[in-house]
């Protein structure tokens, strides 16, 4: 079973009140019905959705609503459930927002629908229900979307999302338009949004799994990143002093810069900051990163500058 039925069969479980369930059924009716003059017809894979709609439609409205199934031709294994509405069709669009009195296809359903802030949760529960579906958090990347077949729809509901500062965005597709969310915090409020408790607290429990261990892979690189410097420029260290005692001996050194390099050599994968313990509790000489750090500059510069006379030797001994 996906994510996006989970959170489907969880909101067809809800008690919904009056206005909530006509906000909601408005939303579904007006992004998932085939309307014409003799019958409005609903399609569904998911039969929790079906039964709601069917249960709640015949209680409202006092209708015979036929159910078929019928197979689906997306390729999967999945049934679909057609509920056909022949009966008092014109007065439920009426009632519902899709249209208006004299026949006319509302391109917005009317504020009286969605005035309440409960009222807009329900609606956009609905449109969930209607075209609505929801990465599994469990998946690398997270994703809420709707897809909505006209601009002004899109727009309205877009509108009410970021009424709850839930940061949505609309994307302009070959066919229709896609609403949709990407921060899994936002994601996690639209779930608490229509109420969506048991769907939610899996997502969070993920998310939090996922933040964890996300935490522990970056701490884990930069524990890393840290350990391949240390050894970069201990081995950058190592092979200044190998060139200074090759070329004139470490006593040629001061006695405190000839003191570290010792103690370099001796201890050759230790950090700056272990070295500088290390040299201050066996010589009882205190000494600090900063201290190691210019006692090293001076090898390097002596180092560098030793380099360059060579080179300034071998281009005269070429020119002559």
């Amino acid at each position: 079973m996906s994510f996006s039925t989970i959170v489907k069969e969880e909101i067809a479980k809800q008690d919904w009140s009056k206005s909530e369930t006509l906000a909601l059924l408005s939303s579904f009716l007006r992004n998932n019905a085939i309307i014409t003059q003799e019958k409005i017809e609903v399609i569904t894979e998911n039969p929790e959705v079906a039964q709601y709609i069917y249960k709640t439609m015949k209680e409202l409205y006092r209708i015979t609503i036929p159910i078929d199934q019928k197979k689906n031709n997306n390729f999967t294994k999945n049934r679909l459930y057609v509920l056909t509405i022949i009966e008092k069709q014109k007065m439920i669009l009426e009632d519902l927002g899709v249209i208006n009195q004299n026949g006319y296809y509302l391109l917005e359903p009317p504020e009286y629908l969605v005035t309440t802030t409960e009222d807009q949760r329900a609606y956009l529960a609905g449109i969930f229900l209607a075209c609505g579906s929801i990465n599994d958090p469990k998946t690398s990347r997270y994703h809420l979307e709707f897809t909505i077949d006209t601009e002004e729809e899109a727009q309205f509901v877009h509108f009410l999302l970021n009424n709850f500062d839930l940061n949505s965005k609309v994307l302009s597709r070959e066919k229709g338009y896609m609403v949709y969310i990407k921060e899994a915090e936002k994601i996690g409020d639209y779930l608490r949004m229509i109420h969506a408790t048991n769907a939610l607290l899996y997502f969070e429990d993920i998310r939090i799994l996922r933040d964890h261990r996300n935490m522990t892979n970056r701490l884990n690189n930069m524990e890393q990143a840290n350990t391949d410097k240390i050894v970069e420029t201990a081995t950058k260290q190592l092979e200044d002093i190998e060139y200074i005692k090759d070329k004139m001996g470490l006593d040629f050194l001061d006695e405190k810069t000839r003191e570290v390099a010792t103690y370099r050599l001796k201890y050759q994968e230790a950090s700056l900051q272990e070295l500088s313990e290390i040299i201050s509790l066996e010589t009882n000489h205190p000494i600090t990163k900063s201290g190691l750090n210019h006692r090293f500059r001076k090898m390097r510069e002596l180092v560098n500058k030793w380099k360059g006379a060579e080179n300034h030797d071998q281009e005269g001994t070429g020119k002559m």
